[in-house]
């Protein structure tokens, strides 16, 4: 039905996406030839494609109920950084990303995850508190769906093919990458360089599905938050949350929400799938 998808990010968000793929996917028999995702949105695409949503969403929840907070003076001197999230989510991603995860997702469709370049003219130091509040301010004035302020600023897309990756060394470092948000995710190296969180050029991954829809394609864009509008882009569907998902970003204090974001997700995959077909 459709040929590509692009899952964007949006934290713990997310997993309103893998509770949606769990629900349309069958009814709808979704089998894009190309996935795309930027952030945790990359990660949705990963676990989704694998049949893991529900085993992830679980281990997150459970993660979520041990009583640590979102911000530990302790975890500076234990764990290197006051944000356990980081280190939460690698642990997460390695414990299901290993040889035979990767061999599967080699064999299954195109998926792309979104990093972004620095821009070539500011240093590091400047340019990730500079292309965050950028993308923070032009979010909460226009509340766009495809920001452009860190193009304007200089910030360069790159995807990363699954399928070229060599280990599952490789496909965890990209998803970091993609999620690297300073100072609550660290700063990501892929191809030896430093990349960044996708969203900071855009949130909402759409530039590899141009192509596919020019060719006539169908592309289904899966959002993790509400906008006031979409773009109208001939053979592309945007989906978003019937409601607001229950869960901050990077909270790792409410199990409840966490479970919330993936049961309302299955709930609006089912009523997109019946008005669908």
């Amino acid at each position: 039905m459709f040929d590509a998808v692009a899952f964007a990010g949006g934290g713990n968000r997310c997993y309103w996406q893998g509770g949606f793929w769990e629900a349309a996917a069958p009814l709808l028999g979704l089998k894009p030839s190309t996935l795309v995702g930027v952030s945790a949105g990359a990660w949705s695409a990963c676990y989704s494609v694998l049949g893991l949503g529900r085993s992830v969403n679980e281990m997150v929840a459970q993660g979520c109920s041990l009583g640590r907070r979102n911000f530990e003076w302790s975890a500076w001197r234990k764990e290197g950084s006051p944000w356990p999230v980081a280190r939460m989510y690698r642990s997460l991603i390695e414990t299901f990303l290993d040889e035979a995860a990767l061999a599967r997702l080699r064999n299954g469709p195109d998926i792309l995850i979104g990093l972004a370049r620095k821009p070539k003219r500011l240093p590091l130091a400047l340019a990730i508190p500079l292309g965050i509040a950028t993308y923070q301010i032009e979010k909460k004035w226009r509340e766009p769906v495809h920001p452009k302020g860190g193009r304007a600023l200089g910030f360069r897309p790159e995807f990363v093919r699954v399928q070229d990756l060599s280990s599952p060394a490789d496909l965890r470092a990209a998803l970091m990458a993609s999620a690297s948000v300073p100072p609550f995710m660290p700063i990501g190296h892929v191809g030896g360089m430093a990349a960044l969180d996708g969203g900071l050029v855009d949130n909402v991954p759409a530039e590899p599905l141009l192509d596919i829809e020019a060719q006539g394609g169908r592309t289904l864009v899966i959002l993790s938050r509400l906008y006031r509008a979409f773009p109208q882009i001939k053979g592309r569907t945007y989906i978003q949350p019937s409601q607001p998902v229950p869960i901050g970003q990077f909270d790792i204090t409410n199990p409840t929400g966490i479970r919330e974001a993936y049961e309302m997700g299955l709930r609006d995959g089912e009523a997109f799938a019946k008005r669908a077909t």
